[in-house]
């Protein structure tokens, strides 16, 4: 994708220094300023005071700490996560999980290139959702994505609930934004949840943008 020239502004949150400094020299080096690290534990102060367009929490190594932090945060900010080669499928969805609620997330492993980073918080910047293919999530057969999609059977309506689901968007959002009662989005929830194999609401968005179901 073709970078932007606005400059975003970072805050970098890992709990180890060295990894804080890494990375922010990393970041810097591809003209984003940061402008706050924090090890997660004075995260508010940092957020409340440094201006940033959003967050990129390392959680690649001994960070069940950061992980309980980033579930419990209230923030309004997009975030960037960077995990480890050897996440397991159970962290990653209850990662998921956690960032939904936020107005754009994306999920890159630890060591993947400057230019993937830069993509994705530019991504993240317009509220769009990003997750590595390489990443331990729900195996899908491997066929082309574009006939995968099209093996999903999703109404237009359950298209539409489907890109607001991916937004973190909550059931009365959802009604709201398309003119519906609560109980229909649930309805068509479950449908979607039905058509996808999906037991929950965080699983069916990881599925469907594995099926290139999401627009980004």
């Amino acid at each position: 994708m073709s970078i932007p020239e606005t400059e975003l502004r970072l805050i970098v949150v890992a709990e180890n220094l060295l990894a804080r400094a890494g990375l922010a020299a990393l970041l810097e080096a591809r003209g984003f300023a940061v402008v706050a690290q924090s090890d997660g534990g004075d995260l508010d102060r940092a957020v409340a005071e440094a201006g940033a367009d959003a967050l990129i929490f390392d959680l690649g190594w001994q960070s069940e700490n950061l992980r309980q932090t980033l579930a419990e945060w209230l923030g309004d900010l997009p975030v960037l996560a960077l995990v480890a080669d050897d996440e397991t499928e159970e962290s990653l969805l209850a990662l998921i999980g956690a960032l939904t609620a936020f107005p754009g997330y994306a999920i890159l492993p630890r060591e993947s290139e400057p230019d993937a980073f830069a993509s994705a918080l530019y991504a993240i910047d317009f509220g769009l959702i990003v997750l590595d293919p390489g990443l331990r999530l729900l195996p899908v057969a491997r066929m082309d994505p574009q006939l995968m999609a099209e093996a999903i059977p999703l109404t237009p309506r359950e298209n539409e609930v489907l890109q607001l689901l991916a937004q973190g968007t909550t059931n009365k959002a959802i009604a709201l934004d398309l003119g519906i009662t609560e109980h229909t989005v649930k309805f068509h929830v479950n449908a979607i949840m039905g058509k996808l194999g999906a037991q929950s609401r965080t699983e069916a968005v990881v599925r469907a943008t594995q099926l290139g179901l999401i627009v980004l």
